[in-house]
């Protein structure tokens, strides 16, 4: 990010998964001399993706993204095309996908144009709700499948039939790895902004730093 701190303000984002239900979603606050790339970043971090696919912005009907080996080129270089270049309004709105073959899709949209506060560590999450789907978990429709199949009440179901096999201790490991994975889906109301800001501060301190 630049140093230069003249006109910068503070971009109030708020993002959200499209075609998932219920709502999972994410309130930023970005600097506006941030970059596409740094965008990019703290997407990943917030949506705690692996940054392992070929994701691009779409703002204004233009492709703006990373250029990879074997991905999509971008006629201009993500870290060097800064948010305020776009002078966004209240309210507007542009995309970003994360794997084309899963289609996950955010949409973000500008809430507010606030003043900077230079005693404040940015990008920073000020609110958000539910766990993300990891990001090659078949997409949104995939997602939901699952989501209705591990529901609690058929996890719970599962569980006493777990219990009642007289075998258990016999098919110990194999319950056990069945059961990890009931974890992460009983913790999909879970959101810890914390642990995201921590993620948030020490990647773009590292960053600064190198």
């Amino acid at each position: 990010m630049t140093k230069d701190k003249e006109r910068v303000e503070v971009y109030q984002l708020r993002v959200y998964l499209r075609k998932v239900s219920p709502m999972i979603w994410r309130r930023l606050l970005v600097r506006s001399d941030s970059t596409i790339a740094d965008l990019h970043h703290t997407l990943q971090i917030i949506m705690n993706w692996d940054d392992y696919h070929l994701p691009h912005f779409l703002i204004r009907s233009k492709r703006y993204g990373i250029a990879q080996i074997g991905g999509f080129g971008f006629m201009d270089m993500a870290n060097r095309v800064r948010l305020d270049r776009f002078n966004f309004r209240p309210k507007e709105r542009f995309l970003y996908t994360d794997n084309y073959y899963d289609d996950w899709q955010l949409e973000i949209r500008l809430e507010e144009r606030l003043p900077l506060d230079e005693q404040k560590s940015y990008p920073v999450c000020i609110g958000g709700k539910r766990a993300v789907p990891l990001d090659d978990d078949g997409g949104p429709w995939r997602f939901m499948e699952f989501r209705q199949k591990y529901s609690i009440w058929e996890i719970g179901e599962r569980l006493l039939e777990i219990l009642d096999d007289e075998d258990l201790a016999e098919n110990r490991d194999y319950y056990v790895v069945e059961v990890s994975n009931y974890y992460r889906w009983l913790n999909l109301d879970r959101f810890d902004r914390r642990a995201v800001n921590q993620r948030l501060k020490t990647f773009f301190h590292e960053e600064e730093e190198a």
